[in-house]
């Protein structure tokens, strides 16, 4: 219907009464009204509603609020609302009880981890101190069984003998002459265990002190002070000394004087047993004074003896004091090469008084060759060598008149020709020195001859002695062949021959060898009388003193840092050095053999071999080293490690090797003041297999810090503090150092485990060389003439710094105490070179180069502050370090050598069961 009306408003109002119009409005008005509710229903009810839903919660009463929140008891009015909230609230509180529960239990799982850990470190603990225990009782065992072997049991040492101050006397010899130690010696004043003390007389208390030359008194009471062997108990004495020369010859004594002022002395006891007398030459006037004295069963120590008057075996010849207060002049002392110099020999003197003319004579040679020889060959000698001169084959220098008034001399001897200083300037130019022994047969030695041959062997020239009879100085203990050539008198025709046949080696081994005679025995008056109270020591077979150890005196410092294993230090690649060392930390064995060591052993071990050990050798008049010196018996060269039984060898993961099978060594670091750089490097040592001890030597006069707390490292670490700031410390003979054994490392060296285990492997097969990882060369500047140090990369090398360097104990004993104080001053001068210093020490001693180990080249830590040799003047230093050095030893000791050990047969795996492994040195 509407949509009729509305068809018929569209048709112009027409239809249904005939009212179009009203129709048509009508229905608009329909509309309009209809659109208009809808939109206040869908715009304006929503808004309402939303206000309404707002603000109808705001309301003061609670009971009008109609969407709001209700109360438990409104929510729970139903019963199974109210069971439900029960049900929430209980499992609520469950809840929380559980998530303390929760809590407490991981708390609880806490604490048992702890435990857990602390106990897993105890059982470790307790696992290392079982097997440490175990290790002591198979070192013990070990210890017992090689004593049970040796089936020696321990002595004590004997009870020492006290002689009476009343000694009896008994019966003296028929003759003087025949005095020896057997009959004038009284040996119960010198038990074994006395130490040989020796009480000194002081020549002032004595009238005869007056007389005495000033500069010889005064060096021998210098020297006095510094023996170990002297004693101020004259009680106890073994030896009793007095000095009775030079003395001036306005204010001499008579003979007689002298005598009774000797037999007057307080312990003369009559006859003079066990007493010394001794009588030094400054100057060639010869004084033998002593030769008119009844001097009993004293010995006598001189320049000057007539062969009726020396005793062989009981009396002693001595060397003349030409340095009495002085110590000798080294950049005086020319150089032992080259080896030829201007003059083949030579020889001034002039002969005061013979015997008698072999030209009044008048004899032929066949008559001497049938026996009767001539009284003296002086004529004989004085032609032959003029000749020798004008033959002009070679340039000699021979002069038999001297230019200046001759020193005084005794009759048929040679007296020198002008000063000391013209003869040692002849002497520097000539290859041999001749010394003709005086034609009195009956005069075995004088002032004049001794001071011939301590001027040769003072500048290298070899002396040629021409006498056989002639008793050189200590010659009952020296072998003057190896320095010195002595020919009878009637080969003086073939002494030119004999001189031009010797070869150049030969040559350089008798300098080298008269070089070091002259220092050890000759040089000082200290050395002159230690060599004295050495040789009556060794022939009455009392052991020497052993020598001083530098007492450590320790810095207390903190421990207990515990100490990480850097792996980059223990990881040892693929190298397999072998078992790693679980035993405790001991000492290596100690020198036993002082009741032992003869005079045969120590020509046996140093005199006789191929290259002499000189300047300072373990000789018979050095002390005896406590725990040294055993190196030179050492096997080399090509055998199995380990030396099974039945020449089976050992595996080499099986056993150390060599030919001690225990062994450990000790670390000297010196450090200045680098406390972290130290730390550092005293971690990266934990864990170090065969590593005894660590020795710090702490060279700056401020100590460490007192809360630096210092690593643990599973060995003792000791802090020695030095007395002053030097590099020679880095060589003290410490007392703490216990192992023959010696790692000399830098505090920031930076070396693998593995790196220091090999090199301790090649250095116990070359025990008497020093083994090490920096390798440095020597080379010959011929622009300048001169020695220059090179550390730049190359094959050869003569030198290992000891910066990483492992040595034998016995080197620091000789660096410290023996070797030349001008080259320890040097050291402190540069602060720097001690470790070429110490290389020319050892290839000096043994004439073999160092030798190096791995392919490095260099070994500071990365990142470490600047060391000392990064200052420019380093080189420069060294370089004049090198030239002075080779001035001392008047040569170049240091030796070329292209001899590397690597690990290459290390890297090689081997069956245990099928090969055995060897290693070539």
């Amino acid at each position: 219907e509407l949509m009729t009306g509305y068809t018929m408003l569209r048709n112009g109002g027409v239809g249904n009464g005939g009212q179009p119009w009203v129709l048509r409005w009508s229905s608009r008005i329909r509309l309009t009204w209809l659109s208009f509710t809808l939109f206040i229903i869908l715009v304006f009810f929503p808004l309402i509603a939303h206000y309404y839903l707002t603000t109808i919660d705001d309301a003061d009463d609670a009971g009008k609020r109609i969407f709001g929140p209700r109360t438990g008891n409104e929510l729970c009015e139903v019963k199974h609302v109210q069971d439900l909230c029960r049900i929430r609230e209980s499992v609520s509180e469950e809840l929380l009880q559980l998530e303390a529960k929760r809590q407490e239990l991981n708390s609880e799982i806490a604490k048992l981890n702890l435990k857990i850990e602390a106990c897993k470190k105890s059982i470790e603990n307790a696992k290392q101190d079982l097997l440490q225990l175990k290790n002591v009782i198979s070192q013990t065992e070990h210890s017992y069984k090689e004593l049970m072997a040796q089936n020696q049991p321990k002595l004590s040492l004997p009870i020492r003998l006290l002689p009476d101050k009343d000694d009896v006397t008994f019966p003296l010899p028929k003759s003087n002459r025949n005095c020896r130690l057997h009959n004038c010696f009284d040996y119960s004043r010198c038990p074994l265990t006395s130490g040989f003390p020796v009480y000194v007389y002081n020549s002032d208390d004595y009238p005869f002190g007056s007389s005495l030359d000033p500069l010889i008194k005064q060096a021998f009471e210098a020297t006095v002070r510094t023996n170990v062997y002297v004693t101020e108990n004259a009680d106890i004495a073994c030896v009793y000394i007095i000095l009775v020369g030079e003395m001036q010859e306005p204010i001499m004594p008579k003979p007689t004087e002298l005598e009774q002022q000797l037999h007057s002395l307080p312990y003369w006891r009559t006859d003079g047993h066990n007493h010394l007398i001794i009588s030094l030459s400054r100057k060639s006037e010869t004084q033998n004074f002593i030769y008119n004295i009844s001097t009993g069963r004293a010995m006598i120590a001189q320049s000057t003896f007539y062969d009726v008057q020396y005793r062989p075996g009981f009396d002693i010849v001595v060397s003349p004091l030409v340095h009495a207060m002085s110590e000798p002049n080294f950049l005086e002392i020319p150089p032992q090469v080259p080896v030829k110099r201007k003059y083949l020999f030579s020889f001034q003197g002039e002969k005061i008084e013979s015997l008698r003319s072999s030209l009044q004579e008048v004899r032929s040679f066949e008559e001497e060759i049938e026996g009767n020889a001539p009284a003296d060959y002086d004529d004989r000698i004085i032609t032959t060598l003029k000749a020798v001169q004008d033959s002009k084959l070679d340039f000699v220098l021979v002069e038999f008149t001297c230019k200046n008034q001759p020193k005084a001399s005794l009759p048929t001897e040679w007296a020198l020709c002008g000063e000391r200083d013209d003869r040692l300037e002849l002497l520097k130019l000539s290859t041999f020195a001749l010394i003709i022994t005086p034609g009195d047969t009956h005069l075995v030695i004088s002032a004049g001859c001794a001071m011939r041959l301590f001027e040769a062997l003072e500048v290298g020239a070899i002396p040629v002695v021409l006498g056989e009879q002639v008793q050189l100085p200590y010659n009952d203990v020296i072998r003057w062949n190896e320095a010195a050539l002595i020919i009878p008198k009637p080969r003086i025709t073939e002494v030119h021959f004999l001189l031009r046949s010797i070869s150049d080696n030969d040559l350089l081994a008798m300098r080298r060898q008269g070089r070091f005679l002259w220092e050890t025995y000759f040089s000082t008056s200290d050395n002159v009388f230690s060599t004295v109270l050495a040789i009556i020591r060794t022939r009455i077979q009392i052991p020497a003193a052993p020598i001083r150890e530098e007492t450590a005196v320790e810095i207390p410092h903190r421990s207990g840092k515990a100490a990480g294993t850097d792996p980059n230090m223990a990881d040892n690649g693929d190298l397999d050095l072998g078992p790693v060392e679980t035993e405790p930390p001991y000492a290596s064995p100690k020198y036993l053999r002082n009741f032992t060591l003869t005079a045969m052993d120590i020509y046996r071990n140093w005199n006789s071999a191929p290259g002499p050990f000189h300047l300072f050798p373990y000789t018979p008049f050095d002390p005896v080293l406590p725990s040294e010196a055993k190196f030179l018996g050492s096997g080399t060269g090509f055998r199995p490690i380990g030396g099974g039984a039945g020449g089976s060898g050992k595996e080499f993961q099986a056993a150390l090797g060599g030919n001690v099978p225990r062994e450990q060594f000790t670390v000297v670091m010196l450090t200045y003041e680098r406390e972290e750089v130290l730390m550092n490097s005293l971690e990266r040592l934990n864990g170090l297999p065969y590593l005894n001890k660590v020795v710090v030597v702490w060279n700056s006069p401020k100590l460490p810090s007192e809360d630096l707390l210092w690593p643990d490292i599973g060995v003792p670490i000791m802090v020695v503090r030095t007395e002053k700031n030097s590099l020679n410390n880095r060589f003290l003979p410490w007392d703490e150092i216990e192992t023959e054994a010696i790692l000399s490392i830098d505090d920031d060296a930076h070396l693998r485990h593995d790196e220091i285990m090999f090199g301790f492997r090649v250095w116990r097969e070359a025990r008497d060389r020093i083994v090490g990882f920096p390798g440095r060369y020597h080379a010959w500047d011929i622009p300048h003439q001169s020695w220059l140090y090179n550390s730049n990369y190359s094959c050869e090398l003569s030198m290992v710094l000891t910066g990483a360097a492992f040595f034998h104990k016995y080197y620091a004993y000789l660096y410290s105490y023996v070797m030349p104080q001008a080259i320890r001053d040097m050291v402190d001068e540069y602060i720097n070179c001690e470790d070429i210093a110490m290389n020319f020490l050892v290839s000096h001693l043994t004439r073999k180069p160092p030798i190096k180990v791995t392919s490095r080249w260099t070994f500071r830590c990365p990142g470490c502050p600047q060391a000392l040799s990064h200052d420019d003047s380093h080189f420069h230093e060294r370089h004049k370090c090198i030239n002075f050095f080779v001035k001392v030893y008047g040569y170049m000791p240091l030796l070329y050598t292209q001899f590397r050990v690597d690990s290459v047969l290390f890297k090689t795996r081997l069956p245990h069961d099928k090969t055995k492994c060897f290693k070539f040195i």
